[in-house]
């Protein structure tokens, strides 16, 4: 129980100090997030989730992240970093490949990947616990779903719609093994 307490509080720690030292250098990290189609976009891929526009734009991260994230955790720590992993992979490829010019950045690609991951792992396992946390992770966060929808500019829906998918599929994968 510690370790996971630890993984979580530690993420969360590790995005702050993150968003400290880009709030230091004007945010001029951002450029590091997904550029889509570009050589040099590809490393955000892998550093997008960890960078963020703003503070505010890492507060509205954080709290869902660190819910949906210990919601994971519940399984162990091994299933969240390999979930988080494949989430920010597979979610950060597809807006690399099908996202608008601009650059993404921010972990709430890897928020709707957490909760598309609960509420599938729900649907493929049938158990009685994994069908509770679907449904109160579809009661408390299906508000979300809005974001994978382009109706607010400057919000990255792609990731937020590609992120849902990885999770979704990440799911599947996971039921498969």
């Amino acid at each position: 129980m510690k370790e996971r307490i630890t993984t979580i509080i530690g993420l969360v720690a590790l995005l702050w100090g993150i968003e400290a030292i880009n709030w230091f250098l004007d945010h001029r990290l951002s450029v590091y997030g997904i550029e889509p189609r570009s050589l040099s976009g590809l490393i955000g891929i892998v550093a997008s989730p960890f960078l963020h526009g703003s503070i505010l734009h890492l507060v509205s991260n954080t709290f869902p992240l660190a819910i949906l994230g210990g919601l994971v955790l519940v399984r162990g720590t091994r299933e969240f970093v390999e979930t988080f992993i494949f989430i920010a992979i597979a979610g950060g490829l597809g807006v690399w490949l099908f996202g608008r010019a601009s650059y993404h950045v921010g972990a709430s690609g890897v928020i709707f990947g957490l909760f598309g991951y609960l509420v599938a792992r729900g649907y493929y396992e049938k158990s009685v616990g994994s069908l509770a946390v679907a449904v109160v992770t579809l009661f408390a966060y299906s508000g979300i779903l809005w974001g994978v929808l382009p109706l607010m500019p400057g919000v990255s829906w792609e990731g937020h719609l590609f992120g849902l998918l990885a999770g979704v599929l990440g799911a599947k994968l996971n039921k498969e093994d």
